[in-house]
């Protein structure tokens, strides 16, 4: 797949056309932090945080892309599979884009989760989980174009495609209901 077909590539002329200064990185990792943080899955509400993040209210297309990538990120997390597909440039674009639009992804899902997990009490394993995003966004200029560069940027891409998911199963999977007290 060359990366002018790739989803990152159409979402990014997408956000382009509109005149929104965002890429699909940013946007992905914010919606996946706060929907890991347990924000659930309601569109107006991804809309308005989205709409926050895009300084403007998106037009009706970069919405409905919007809309989309939600509908896609629920599917991974509530879906059998423990791993999530990061929207990010193709293996085709420089080390140096994808390790930038890697760190725009962890500092916009660390923005996500703590919009909406706040300063909850986490285990400690999450807690590293955050810690390693906060340092991964970090490394954005320092991988070179090597193959050590480029070993080093895929296990970081695996770490990011299973981490995410320990947030979220602390986090937003659905407790077991509680029985509502009756009104007599």
């Amino acid at each position: 797949m060359s990366s002018q077909n790739s989803p990152y590539a159409a979402f990014s002329t997408l956000l382009a056309s509109s005149a929104q200064p965002v890429t699909p990185a940013e946007l992905h990792g914010l919606l996946l932090g706060r929907s890991c943080a347990g924000a659930g899955f309601d569109a107006d509400a991804w809309i308005a945080d989205a709409t926050e993040l895009l300084g403007a209210e998106p037009d009706e297309p970069v919405r409905q892309a919007l809309v989309g990538l939600q509908e896609m990120v629920k599917g991974e997390l509530a879906g059998e599979d423990i791993a999530i597909v990061l929207l990010l440039p193709s293996d085709e674009a420089s080390l140096t884009e994808r390790a930038t639009a890697l760190g725009q992804w962890c500092q916009s899902f660390l923005t996500g989760f703590g919009l909406i997990a706040g300063d909850r009490a986490l285990s400690s394993e999450a807690m590293e989980v955050l810690q390693d995003l906060a340092a991964i966004a970090q490394v954005q200029g320092s991988l070179e174009e090597s193959e050590d560069g480029e070993s080093d940027y895929m296990e970081v891409m695996e770490y990011l495609r299973v981490a995410p998911m320990l947030l979220f199963s602390e986090c937003a999977k659905p407790a077991a209901p509680v029985p509502k007290p009756s009104l007599h």
